[in-house]
């Protein structure tokens, strides 16, 4: 049987999932962030699966034989972070992640308990490198 991914683009409003979240200072920072990515990608959102903001799109295949598709930039509101998904990865952001401030990272992920705690300009770079990046697996596409 193929694999289907779970998390794909839907129809779903960005604006209306972002307005429907009951924590003010979630929501709040949400918006902001929407506004920022939409900034540094020039590219409108998409919602990815049920919560997932992503912006822009790429096809990976891996070496095992899986592939897929997914958003270069994107991020999700959720209750214990702000969790941005950088597919790029941060090997080449350091010096950035020195100056950024309070954050947590996972393999593509960079979690913020609220997007104030982040240095803004220093957020906006890692964003901006991040989206003229291509993801690591971009390279393995067909």
């Amino acid at each position: 049987m193929a694999y289907t991914a779970k998390t794909r683009p839907t129809a779903t409003d960005v604006d209306a999932f972002l307005a429907s979240l009951k924590d003010e200072g979630r929501r709040k920072d949400s918006v902001a962030l929407l506004a920022l990515l939409r900034e540094v990608t020039g590219q409108e959102p998409k919602l990815w699966g049920e919560g997932m903001v992503g912006f822009g799109a790429y096809h990976y295949r891996y070496a095992s034989g899986h592939e897929g598709d997914s958003f270069v930039l994107g991020f999700a509101p959720r209750k214990a972070a702000l969790t941005l998904y950088v597919m790029a990865g941060f090997e080449r952001m350091a010096d950035l992640l020195g100056k950024l401030g309070p954050h947590k990272l996972g393999k593509g992920c960079l979690y913020l308990k609220r997007l104030g705690d982040a240095d803004p300009t220093t957020l906006r770079a890692l964003l901006t490198r991040a989206a003229a990046a291509p993801p690591p697996s971009a390279a393995d596409t067909v």
